[in-house]
């Protein structure tokens, strides 16, 4: 889909028990890698009401979101070098309040993952260095 629009993304950052809640996209961009779940904003919706929802849509797990701790461009080019996709994802820091993690959505997994576990995954090198600086995790 090209349009001349950049659209909204949304994420949480959710701990509990001492381990991040992610998941292994299964659409692009990024395909394959652990990332911080997210998705969409829908038009009308709030930064945190569109982060419970997708959330709950993709991990099966109920947050209450908070603020935004982190913000980045995903941007897509044809071999011309024109931009055929355009994201602007606003990450919040969420509290976990219910649930196990189940893949929904467009994730191939949903897991809590550890910091001794975080090394051995594909992690998305923008969700690596958000939870190494920010959140001295890993």
């Amino acid at each position: 889909m090209t349009t001349n629009t950049p659209q909204v993304g949304v994420g949480a950052i959710v701990f509990h028990q001492n381990k991040v809640l992610l998941v292994k996209r299964g659409t692009p961009p990024n395909a394959g890698q652990w990332a911080i779940p997210g998705g969409r904003v829908h038009f009308g919706e709030t930064l945190q009401q569109a982060a419970e929802r997708e959330i709950l849509e993709e991990t099966g797990i109920q947050i209450q979101a908070g603020k935004p701790v982190f913000a980045f461009d995903v941007l897509q080019q044809d071999m011309n070098a024109n931009c055929q996709l355009h994201y602007v994802v606003i990450d919040l820091a969420a509290d976990y309040l219910s649930g196990e993690p189940v893949a929904g959505d467009d994730a191939d997994e949903a897991s809590w993952v550890s910091a001794a576990e975080f090394d051995q995954l594909d992690i998305n090198p923008l969700t690596r260095q958000l939870l190494r600086d920010q959140y001295q995790f890993a």
